[in-house]
Order: structure tokens, then sequence, then C-alpha cells
């Protein structure tokens, strides 16, 4: 009958397939800066705490805007008391008031602007990161899909070599992953030395890994 032949047919093609996983890597060159600046304050009166965080704040995000930073915006907003723990009791002693602001821009640029941020206002630089451009991203993650293809297909003709069986056609096509990398950090060491700097701060990107993974099932 037609429709067992059919039934056989596709029985056969699931048992005689091979699933294999191609793995792609591509290095970026870095080309911005990811920052992370935040004022901190404290005091002993909330709205004293919170005028002088807005001040300084505003200070550095003007100064950021005319050195035409990206992607500026405020990340976090805070203004919390302070305890003093005695006797089984929690005084409030004082107020702690913070603003953080993230922005983007050019690896060689960014040391000067942090000096400059630092005497606007910031006394904390909370992270420094950093990014490929997206264009070179996107090109990356295409050649890392690619690279993956081969991957895949070199490792089954490898088995299949050896086997002396050869490939029919590929029945499912998967992509695993090609999401773009992690910001590469700035070491921990590095970051204290910026707020601590008098010259000009040094400020070096580094590359990312941009990684795919590909799956191929191949009936032979």
């Amino acid at each position: 009958m037609p429709g067992m032949t059919t039934v056989a047919m596709a029985q056969e093609t699931m048992l005689r397939t091979l699933t294999v996983t191609g793995q792609g890597q591509e290095l970026v060159q870095t080309t911005k800066a990811q920052v992370s600046l935040g004022v901190d304050v404290q005091g002993t009166d909330a709205a004293t705490v919170q005028r002088q965080v807005a001040q300084r704040s505003t200070a550095v995000v003007e100064l950021l805007r005319s050195r035409n930073v990206e992607k500026l915006e405020t990340t976090g907003v805070q203004l919390n008391p302070r305890y003093n723990y005695e006797n089984g009791r929690a005084d409030i002693i004082g107020y702690t008031g913070s603003n953080t602001v993230s922005f983007q821009m050019p690896t060689e640029a960014v040391g000067a602007v942090l000096d400059e941020a630092v005497n606007a206002g910031a006394n904390q630089i909370r992270g420094v990161s950093f990014v490929a451009d997206d264009a070179a991203l996107e090109v990356a993650r295409q050649q890392a899909l690619r690279e993956a293809v081969n991957d895949a297909q070199a490792q089954a003709n490898a088995v299949l070599g050896v086997l002396n069986l050869g490939s029919q056609e590929i029945v499912s096509i998967q992509i695993n992953g090609a999401a773009p990398p992690i910001p590469v950090p700035m070491p921990r060491q590095a970051e204290s030395a910026l707020a601590q700097a008098d010259a000009s701060t040094p400020v070096i990107g580094g590359e990312q890994t941009v990684q795919a993974s590909v799956t191929l099932q191949i009936r032979y």
C-alpha cells in the first residue's frame, strides 16, 4: 500500500541519519568603551544629600553630553538611610544618596573623559568594559556561522568516510547559538587606578570572541 511505503521510507530516513554539531569562533577588535559612573554622597539630612547628588550628577551629565558620548542614560538613583545598631535599636544617623549613569564612546578618548568626569563630580567608576562596533560584530557572527557549518560537515564526512558511507542530504539544520559576546571587562585594579590618577588615564581595549554553534542532521 502507498501509505505503508511512505511510512517505511520515513522510518528508514530517521534511522539512517547522523547528527553532528559544529563550532565557529571569530575574534573582533573592540573599539568602544562602555562606562558606568556614579555620584555618591553621604550626609545627615536627606534633602541636602539628594540636592548635592542632583547638582553633581547634573554637572557630570552636562560634561558627557558636551563630549558627544553615545547611549547616555541614567541606570540608577538611590537615597537610603544609614543606621546605627546599638542595644537592640536601629537609629538613623544619616543618609546615602547615589546616581549612576552609563555611556559609550571610542576607547581612545575615554581616559581623558573619565578624568574630566571625576573633576566634574563623579566619585565612583562602577565599571568599564569594551565592546566592538555593531557592524563588525555582525560580520564576525556570519563568519562564525560559516565556520560552524564547515566544521559540522567535516565531522560528518570523516565519520561517514571511515564507515564507507556517503551522505545523501541534510534533513535538519539548527542554529544553537550566535549571540553577541559579553563585553570585555577592565581589570579591577585598573578601575581603581582611574579614580586616583593625576595624569590622563590610559585606557586600552582588547578583543571580543564571537561564537556560533550549528547542528546538522544528515541522511546517509
